[in-house]
Formats: C-alpha cells, structure tokens, sequence
C-alpha cells in the first residue's frame, strides 16, 4: 500500500511508500494519510513520525497530472482537503515528526511544516517550487513557512521557488536538526526526548505555543496563565514534583 502506519516501541509511523514517483501525493494517498492520522489518534502512541519510503524522497509533491484541466470549484476544494488532512497534524494528542529524507517539495514540504517538528537527512532538499509552474502553494505554505522562518525567507523561498538543501534549512530553522544514519531509527531518538514526559503537559505546551502565534501578547501570556494553571492541577505534575523532591524518576500516567 502507498500509505502505511505501523507502530515500533511507544510511536506510530507513517510512511509514504510510492517510490516510482518519488512519493508524490495524490488525492487519495492524501485522504489515506487522514484515515491514519485517525487512527494514530486513537492509539496509545506517544508521537507520530512521517517518514517516505526509499532514500530519494520523503514526498516530491503534488501529483501534477491531477491538477490539471480542473475547474475553479474543484481547485478550491482540492486545496482545501489538503489543508484539512495536514491541520490534522496540529489537533493530534501527540507530538509529530517528519523525517524528511531526501526530497519534500510543495504538498510534501507543506506536510511537513504542518508537523510539530522536522528532521533532515543530509542528501534532503526542500522547496516551494509552485511559482515555477504560474501556481502559488494550497496545502498551507504560505501560511506555516513564515511562521517557520520568518517573512522574509519565506518570500524569497516562495517568490524564487528555489531548491534549500539540508545544511541552509537547519541554518535558517526550518528544521529542527540533521540526522545520520538509518532515518527513522534517528527520529525515534529524538522523539524519546520528549515523549516521557507526560502527554498532557506536551499537549498544554504545544497549545500554549501554537496560540501565541495567534495573538498579541498580552492575550497570549493570559492563555499561558490559563494553561500553566490547568497543568499543575494534573496528577503529572503532583508526581513530577513529587520525583523532583525524592530524588527519582517520574512515573506519568498523562492524566
């Protein structure tokens, strides 16, 4: 199948396997990512990574013999299913990876902004290059890219379409950090950073950060009161604390 999810230890992976086109994404292999996040959702797991299948591509895109000879309505709604299935990323109970290994261009540089965080492989290159077909991206990149690297780099990435290779996208944070070695085995590691803490805190903190970006500061400092207050009041944080004074190794049961 073109889209898998499988589960190794304490984390859930999907992997985009359409290798003959460098895992570009159709239509359907986008609702089928939906269909996985749903059931990611429903699992016990503590992340999500995102990976594609091979070593030449973690997603090279749209499909861009579906995009053509579509009229306006059909357009619209295309770009808004993207949308849709990749906001699925930011109301997920648990964090999300994407371990871009090889090739995220358009839809697929889009699905990975879309994740909390991204990892690099060192062959990787990212790019908006829609502008170079008369198109400007649908799936949210011109929305997350500045919000990832600020106004002016995401005009220029946007405007040129130019092609960023791995070294300059850590450079200007538009991933989290380079990886060696086997891909997904890299982004387990760094996932088990974070993912024994307690799952309601990471839910809280990502809330607290996606919000603030929202909103003036004022409103977002109010809601990181709100939030900072509803976590002490967690069974997580009595035993956070409670491990911190004893000396141990907190046992989260993220409630």
């Amino acid at each position: 199948m073109p889209i898998t999810l499988s589960y190794r230890d304490e984390f859930a992976i999907l992997t985009i396997d359409r290798q003959e086109a460098l895992n570009a994404l159709s239509f359907s292999l986008i609702g089928d990512i939906g269909r996985c996040l749903d059931e990611a959702e429903k699992s016990k797991a503590r992340a999500l990574l995102i990976t594609g299948a091979g070593q030449k591509a973690f997603c090279a895109g749209a499909d861009i013999a579906e995009l053509t000879n579509r009229d306006l309505e059909a357009q619209k709604r295309g770009a808004e299913f993207g949308q849709q299935v990749f906001g699925r990323l930011d109301t997920l109970p648990m964090p999300s990876v994407a371990i871009i290994n090889g090739y995220a261009f358009g839809g697929g540089l889009e699905l990975a902004l879309a994740c909390t965080f991204r990892l690099a492989t060192a062959n990787a290159k990212v790019g908006l290059p829609e502008i170079k077909l008369g198109l400007i991206p649908g799936y949210g990149g011109t929305q997350r890219l500045p919000r990832v690297v600020g106004e002016a780099r995401a005009l220029e990435m946007i405007m040129t379409g130019r092609t960023v290779a791995a070294d300059e996208a850590a450079r200007i944070g538009l991933v989290n950090r380079l990886v060696e070695g086997d891909a997904v085995e890299a982004g387990m590691a760094f996932a088990r950073e974070f993912s024994g803490h307690g799952m309601v805190a990471l839910r809280l903190a990502r809330g607290a950060v996606q919000r603030a970006l929202q909103t003036p500061l004022t409103e977002g400092l109010r809601i990181e009161a709100d939030l900072s207050t509803l976590a002490y009041q967690t069974k997580d944080a009595n035993e956070g604390m409670a491990a911190f004074l004893e000396k141990r190794k907190p046992q989260f049961k993220d409630c």
